[in-house]
C-alpha cells in the first residue's frame, strides 16, 4: 500500500467540508477530520451544511462544535429545503461563490460525483465547478441505492476514533434513529470493511474517491 504523507505545511491544514444535511459529514469523514487533528498538525475547519432546518439545524451545530472540539471552526448552515436542492440551482451557485471568501483550503471534502442522491450529487458538482485548482476528496454514504462504488483513497482509523464517530452519530442524530440504515452495525461494518481494502491494522478506515491530484 503506498502512502503520501501530508507535507509540512507550517500552518495549520485548511479543511473545507461540505454536506448536503446535517449528518453526512459525520458519517462521511468525520473519522478522517479526527485523525488529522489528532495527528497535531492543527486544522481550520469551515463545516458546511447546505440542508439544516429546525430540529436538523440544532443537531448540525451541536454535533460540528462537539465534534471538532478546540480546532478552529466555522459552521455554515445553508437554508436549502431537503430532497428539494437541485431546484434552487441558481441559489445554491451563489451560495458557493460566497464560500469561496478568505483562505483557500488545502483540502475539500465532499459528496460523490456518482451518488444517487440528487443533493449530494450536487453538492459535488458545486464543489468541482467552485474550486478548479484545489484538490477534492470525495466521501461515501451508504443508503438504499447501493451507490457506494470501488474507492481509491484510505484514511486508517485508530480504533478509538472510529468508536467515537459511531458514538457521536448515535448521540447527536436523534432525529435519523428511526431510520433503518441508521445503526452502529451499518457505520461499523463499512469502516471494517474498508480497513479490509487498505489492510488497516487498527480494522477500520473510511475510505474516499480522488479523481484528480498533483504528485
Amino acid at each position: 500500500m503506498l502512502t503520501l504523507q501530508w507535507p509540512a505545511l507550517g500552518r495549520p491544514l485548511r479543511l473545507l467540508c461540505i454536506g448536503a444535511h446535517s449528518d453526512d459529514l459525520e458519517i462521511g469523514c468525520a473519522g478522517a477530520v479526527l485523525e488529522w487533528i489528532r495527528r497535531g498538525r492543527g486544522a481550520e475547519v469551515t463545516w458546511v451544511v447546505l440542508s439544516a432546518a429546525g430540529a436538523r439545524a440544532a443537531e448540525a451545530r451541536r454535533s460540528a462544535r462537539a465534534l471538532l472540539g478546540s480546532a478552529a471552526k466555522r459552521i455554515v448552515l445553508g437554508g436549502f429545503a431537503d430532497g428539494h436542492l437541485p431546484a434552487q440551482f441558481a441559489e445554491a451557485k451563489r451560495f458557493f461563490e460566497e464560500l469561496k471568501a478568505g483562505d483557500a483550503p488545502d483540502l475539500i471534502l465532499t459528496h460523490r460525483l456518482e451518488d444517487r442522491h440528487q443533493d449530494h450529487r450536487l453538492a459535488a458538482e458545486l464543489a468541482w465547478q467552485t474550486w478548479r485548482d484545489h484538490l477534492i476528496v470525495e466521501f461515501e454514504i451508504p443508503k438504499y441505492e447501493g451507490d457506494l462504488g470501488q474507492p481509491n483513497a484510505y484514511v486508517p482509523l485508530q480504533a478509538g476514533i472510529a468508536k467515537r464517530k459511531v458514538r457521536h452519530l448515535m448521540r447527536h442524530f436523534g432525529t435519523q434513529r428511526s431510520r433503518a440504515w441508521f445503526s452502529e452495525e451499518t457505520f461499523f461494518g463499512l469502516m471494517q470493511l474498508r480497513a479490509v481494502e487498505c489492510r488497516a491494522p487498527s480494522g477500520f478506515a473510511e475510505a474516499f474517491h480522488v479523481r484528480k491530484m498533483l504528485l
